[in-house]
């Protein structure tokens, strides 16, 4: 797959990032196995299109909070991305003027504290933090109206099938984008770094019960934890080692019923909940090497 966007002295750029899948060379395979099929697909990534990427960017935020999705202005914080379409990235297989498949990019939180969609996102994620108290504490100084330090939100989502590998280019893309905001004056020296993300706990089924469905062989008795967590965005389990971290229910979180809507092949109905990760200024760059070493092609 490969990746373009402009940069700021070329048109386009190519990253290359691989191939979707590799070839199956097994010719001693059954000939009533399955065949996978593979589709290669190219990556392109572009600045923020305020002229076409207004619907696609808004349902993507709309994932991204999932059942909280209704407590902002989904369209008003879309009209701000596209506010700064040269800060950030979006992904797309078909062109300028398609749909992103995936997009990142960063918020001022200080530089817009007085739009009602940012006040609304700090009000909640100061309510949402409290179940860590030290991180709860450190954002009510960083968000504070007196802060004299600026924090950026880092938003981004992707769909599901978007692979991982596309996470380290936009990252990197970023930090340079950053640093040539900077150099021209632009209110982007950020201090610190706040990512809103999204994890997932697995719960018993709610149809399997009421159903009395036999359990399958190795289910009785799991010894999966009641609590473990898991990921949506595999690179936040590696950015958050490096900063501070707190899960939380959302404000409208459904029941089982929602939990079993969500899952797929599983015999567990999947529960999803916010993700809040808070990293220093110099600590980010750190994280998007260790990032292109876990997710670049071939690692």
């Amino acid at each position: 797959m490969g990746k373009r966007k402009a940069s700021k002295d070329t048109d386009t750029r190519d990253v290359e990032i691989g191939n979707g899948g590799e070839e199956n060379t097994n010719s001693d395979s059954s000939s009533d196995s399955e065949e996978i099929d593979i589709v290669n697909v190219d990556f392109e990534m572009f600045d923020p299109q305020p002229d076409h990427d207004f619907h696609g960017l808004k349902t993507l935020l709309r994932q991204l909070f999932d059942a909280d999705n209704t407590l902002f202005d989904l369209s008003a914080l879309t009209d701000l991305i596209l506010s700064q379409p040269l800060l950030g990235t979006t992904v797309k297989v078909d062109g300028n003027e398609s749909d992103p498949y995936a997009f990142l990019t960063v918020v001022n939180l200080q530089e817009h504290k007085d739009k009602p969609v940012v006040q609304d996102l700090i009000k909640y994620i100061l309510a949402r933090s409290q179940s860590s108290p030290n991180l709860n504490k450190k954002l009510n100084e960083l968000l504070s109206s007196s802060a004299s330090s600026h924090t950026g939100l880092i938003l981004t989502e992707r769909l599901i099938n978007v692979p991982t590998e596309i996470v380290p280019p936009m990252y990197k893309m970023l930090l340079e984008e950053i640093n040539w905001a900077i150099e021209e004056n632009e209110p982007y020296n950020f201090s610190n770094f706040l990512i809103i993300s999204k994890t997932y706990t697995e719960i018993p089924s709610k149809i399997d019960a009421l159903e009395s469905r036999p359990q399958k062989k190795g289910k009785k008795g799991s010894s999966k934890s009641k609590n473990e967590l898991f990921y949506f965005h595999p690179e936040d389990e590696t950015i958050q080692r490096s900063g501070e971290h707190a899960s939380y229910k959302y404000v409208k979180e459904g029941g089982t019923g929602t939990a079993d809507s969500k899952r797929a092949f599983s015999d567990f109905g999947i529960m999803p909940q916010g993700h809040i990760i808070l990293v220093g200024k110099d600590e980010l760059p750190k994280i998007v090497e260790g990032l292109e070493k876990l997710f670049s092609p071939g690692a």
